[in-house]
């Protein structure tokens, strides 16, 4: 009866050695964190010369662990707009439909194909990455990547006098824009973005 309890507790406290043991392993996935951005100039659909930006995130894990490397989605921002576009890929949850791949839909009322006008709807997402690659996810996404427009804005404007809101964005083109990424450790001074410069949009 002794020997049956001394084992028990045996067991017990070596449960709790391998628990004290790994659960920071656990915690942290022994995941390595990287911030990705880049800013390269260009037109909106307006024709003015802005500053676009791109990033995300990632959460790269060891081949060995069990857990799947993670990304947010693509942020694409335009100097001088309030319009913030976010592009996901198949293994997000909150994508929705227009295609495969990494790609950001438009909103009826609010977007148009470029450049003819039709509606966005169905099998047309108005930005995608590498849009060669239906397959491609965020998480494999290297220094260099394309970036395709295929929508502009029914008007680069919302509202009136005061409460008026610039939404334009990065111009239609058919050939995808050539974008170089830049990586750092997340929480590196090298991680942080690039601001944009808010004077110019005080002149419009």
């Amino acid at each position: 009866m002794d020997s049956d309890f001394n084992l028990s507790i045996t067991n017990t406290d070596m449960k709790r050695f391998f628990l004290l043991l790994f659960l920071p392993l656990i915690l942290h996935g022994c995941a390595s964190y990287y911030s990705h951005y880049a800013m390269f100039p260009a037109e909106n659909s307006a024709g003015e010369p802005r500053q676009i930006r791109v990033s995300w995130q990632t959460a790269d894990y060891p081949d060995w662990w069990l857990v799947s490397d993670k990304a947010t989605p693509v942020r694409v921002e335009t100097q001088c707009s309030d319009r913030v576009w976010r592009l996901r890929d198949d293994s997000d949850p909150e994508a929705t439909g227009c295609g495969r791949g990494i790609r950001a839909c438009g909103e009826q009322g609010r977007d148009v194909r470029a450049p003819e006008g039709a509606p966005v709807a169905g099998e047309h997402p108005c930005m995608t990455v590498d849009p060669s690659n239906p397959g491609a996810r965020i998480v494999t996404v290297g220094e260099k990547l394309q970036l395709l427009v295929s929508c502009r804005p029914v008007s680069p404007t919302q509202g009136e006098g005061d409460n008026s809101r610039n939404v334009d964005y990065l111009r239609a083109s058919t050939v995808p824009y050539t974008v170089y990424a830049r990586k750092a450790p997340r929480g590196s001074l090298r991680a942080k973005m690039p601001e944009f410069d808010d004077s110019v949009c005080d002149v419009q």
